[in-house]
């Protein structure tokens, strides 16, 4: 396992994996939606973040997390890797480095649960996404 920043070279699988984790996890997505993040991403979002892959033995990325200083903005794993421990090995690297806070989806139980079970606490809600879409979100925190 190795755990590494993430450069511009990589946003490309980047994006690549994240669309592929939406489309196994956030299944109330519209296709909307999904097109209109798609391009912000690489574009628009990983540019103001700091972001680290985990790379499986063979140098193949399984996941990623990005953040804002003490905000996970993102946390997704590739969907043949799910429950496999990297999500809680990514997590665990975020918590390192000062993360403490993340919003999830309420539409996304598991996620909502796998934050949970690692400790973070629901501080509040929110009836729109980042973007204005009626997705609501759930505020968290850690107690670090």
């Amino acid at each position: 396992m190795t755990i590494r920043a993430a450069h511009l070279s990589d946003y490309r699988e980047i994006v690549r994996l994240w669309e592929a984790s939406v489309r196994a996890s956030h299944d109330f997505l519209p296709e909307k939606a999904i097109a209109e993040l798609r391009p912000k991403i690489a574009r628009d979002y990983l540019p103001a973040l700091r972001v680290h892959l985990f790379l499986d033995p063979a140098g193949v990325m399984q996941g990623f997390v990005a953040d804002s200083g003490d905000k996970i903005e993102m946390l997704f794993i590739a969907p043949d890797a799910r429950g496999t421990g990297i999500g809680k090995a990514l997590l665990t690297f975020a918590l390192s480095l000062g993360c403490r806070l993340i919003d999830v989806n309420e539409q996304n139980p598991a996620a909502l649960g796998f934050y949970q079970n690692m400790g973070f606490t629901v501080t509040g809600r929110s009836p729109l996404d980042g973007q204005g879409n009626p997705f609501p979100l759930v505020h968290m925190r850690h107690p670090g």
